[in-house]
């Protein structure tokens, strides 16, 4: 059978099994088929009143609760999954002369176990600690301040497509040395490859993913190969002072970056600024207060993370909640539900940036796969959320938000707002 008949059958198949097991009720597959469209939360919280460790027809356990949920992603028995066994068709790409062409979401740091992971983790963890990002501050800010500046100019502009979307994507590619002429292949492959997370659904998406995986390894060959010539100070060129190294490593890794700097701030971005228009005592506050944004941004985590669950596999037998696993036994973490289990946070259901115990969500996991960029997203994300209000004080929305078609990461799409009053009116009328 052809490749791409078999792949087809395969997706239809597996599309099949899992509409016929949410159907009948099975709470894994009714996760997988939630729609963007409707709230998540009822379904996260029929998942915890069925109990703490809950088995699913597709083979799975899950769990709604912040105390399971943190102990598994801060057990070192505890680890990813391979991506080979969890794939359902064969997404490979190949090069002209039969390469296989590097995934990120599969190959990179983020789908390793230790001792990969920690060796591969080091290469750029230095690029992110608070005091190196501190000084990318003031860029930041500017780079804000621009994009506010288009935003103003046109009055009504998405505060995904014009916002949310180009700020992280500024910020990351400067960081890793890339010209801004690039920016617009940054975003498309960006959002390719984040796409492909939940699993391609036809093929269509599949000879998507596997072009984008052939125009990113190129770019980035160029890339490495201009930067071993000519360094300068980003994070490329001093991947590839280490002859220890592997070209497919660096590679997965300047990738997993991009992706990951970039989706996360995007979603977490326009997931607060959208909490903020639905709650007119927290926009007062932020427009009394802009240091109000780091609170808005740590509590938007919790409320409506961009990652709503993630699956941890056991390497040995392992007790957990009573029950017994065996190797390799998936446990599906819906980590967004943890963050409003009432046993830890008081009405859990309430966006409440006040709230005290904000800090123990686990919207960035936990345990050495915490997340990398999490101190560069919360800064990008208070920054973005501080200057949008100071300078759209009056921002209203000017359309209904759309959200992205996946299950696993929620996030806007799409996002029409209208700058309204402007801090510059403001300052017209007092004169």
């Amino acid at each position: 059978m052809p490749s791409q008949l078999k792949n087809s059958a395969i997706l239809a198949l597996g599309r099949g099994m899992v509409a016929v097991y949410g159907a009948l009720g099975d709470p894994g597959a009714k996760l997988f088929r939630k729609s963007s469209k409707k709230d998540p939360y009822p379904l996260y919280e029929s998942v915890r009143a069925k109990g703490t460790l809950v088995p699913t027809r597709l083979g799975l356990l899950m769990t709604a609760e912040h105390s399971i949920t943190g102990e598994v992603l801060r057990d070192p028995r505890w680890g990813i999954l391979s991506p080979s066994d969890m794939a359902m068709i064969d997404e490979t790409a190949y090069t002209a002369d039969g390469r296989v062409l590097v995934n990120p979401l599969k190959t990179s740091f983020l789908m390793r176990n230790p001792p990969d992971h920690t060796r591969l983790r080091k290469y750029v963890g230095g690029w992110f600690t608070p005091r190196a990002l501190r000084r990318q501050m003031p860029a930041i800010e500017r780079v804000i301040e621009d994009f506010l500046d288009l935003a103003e100019r046109k009055g009504t502009f998405d505060l995904v497509d014009d916002f949310a979307k180009r700020v992280p994507v500024q910020v990351i590619a400067d960081l890793l040395g890339v010209p801004s002429s690039d920016h617009e292949s940054f975003i498309r492959w960006g959002t390719a490859l984040v796409n492909s997370i939940d699993g391609v659904r036809d093929t269509r998406e599949l000879r998507l993913l596997q072009d984008t995986l052939r125009e990113f390894d190129e770019f980035l060959g160029g890339l490495v190969e201009h930067r071993r010539r000519e360094p300068g100070d980003d994070i490329v060129s001093e991947l590839v002072k280490h002859d220890d190294l592997a070209l497919d490593d660096l590679i997965a890794t300047t990738e997993l970056l991009l992706v990951a700097g970039f989706e996360t701030t995007v979603n977490l971005i326009g997931t607060a600024a959208n909490a903020v228009l639905g709650h007119p005592e927290v926009r007062a506050k932020l427009l009394a207060d802009p240091a109000y944004a780091d609170r808005v941004v740590e509590e938007t985590l919790r409320w409506d993370p961009p990652v709503q669950y993630v699956a941890r596999v056991p390497f040995e037998p392992v007790e957990l909640a009573g029950r017994l696993l065996p190797v390799n036994q998936p446990v599906m973490l819906i980590v967004a539900a943890a963050n409003r289990d009432p046993k830890v946070f008081a009405d859990p259901h309430r966006f409440d940036p006040d709230r005290e115990d904000v800090g123990k969500h686990l919207a960035f996991s936990s345990g050495i796969h915490y997340c990398l960029g999490a101190n560069l997203a919360r800064m990008e994300a208070a920054a973005a959320v501080r200057g949008l209000f100071r300078r759209f004080p009056g921002l209203r929305a000017a359309g209904p938000m759309s959200r992205r078609p996946s299950p696993t990461i929620r996030g806007a799409l799409h996002f029409p707002v209208n700058v309204g009053v402007t801090k510059r009116s403001l300052a017209v009328d007092k004169s």
